[in-house]
């Protein structure tokens, strides 16, 4: 579609088998990936991006344990094992992805003291990363999405896509989930409540 955007969301190494905060399965859907932006003309890529002492990590809060939930001032915040350090291997791209085509990379999550889940907003659901005007500045009308983890980047991503207008589609065959107490059966009920179209 000539409106439409390709979106994939974080494909980097700590988020695959070995990495520091890796999805199982991860790795496998970078030949799918590879293989849907080839039928896209516009294809976008994000970036995990965290400074090292990141407040989302659980190492950065006294006793605190990976995958728990603190309060920060702007929400809920789960505390992360520390991973997507900038420069780090493990923030790298896979080495598998080959999208030489993808016309920009959004970095998300370099301020130290919010995190960011979304390609759009940081996760206090005001600050904009500027993804949202850049697409409609140049046209686009529509979002399709894949990538990791589809119950946290992804899902954000995708809602926020909505909210700001664009028709919005995930591809969950290119996804992988984190599934925490739940979190994917919640994303499928939250696309279903929003029209986000899930194939």
């Amino acid at each position: 579609m000539k409106n439409s955007v390709f979106l994939v969301i974080d494909p980097q190494n700590d988020f695959c088998p070995g990495g520091l905060l890796a999805v199982n399965g991860g790795d496998e859907i970078i030949p799918l990936i590879n293989r849907l932006a080839t039928q896209h003309k516009h294809v976008v890529l994000t970036q995990d991006w965290h400074p090292a002492n990141h407040s989302s990590f659980a190492s950065q809060h006294k006793a605190a344990q990976p995958f728990s939930q603190i309060e920060m001032p702007y929400g809920p915040q789960t505390l992360w094992p520390d991973h997507c350090i900038i420069g780090s291997g493990g923030a790298e791209f896979h080495q598998s992805l080959d999208v030489p085509h993808a016309e920009l990379i959004i970095r998300k999550g370099f301020r130290q003291a919010i995190d960011s889940y979304s390609a759009f907003f940081e996760n206090d659901h005001k600050t904009p990363t500027g993804l949202g005007g850049y697409l409609k500045e140049r046209g686009f009308t529509a979002v399709t999405l894949v990538g990791l983890a589809f119950d946290y980047c992804v899902r954000y991503s995708a809602e926020d896509a909505k909210a700001l207008g664009f028709d919005v589609e995930v591809i969950e065959a290119a996804t992988r989930a984190i599934d925490m107490g739940g979190t994917a059966a919640a994303t499928r009920t939250s696309f279903a409540e929003r029209g986000i179209i899930l194939t």
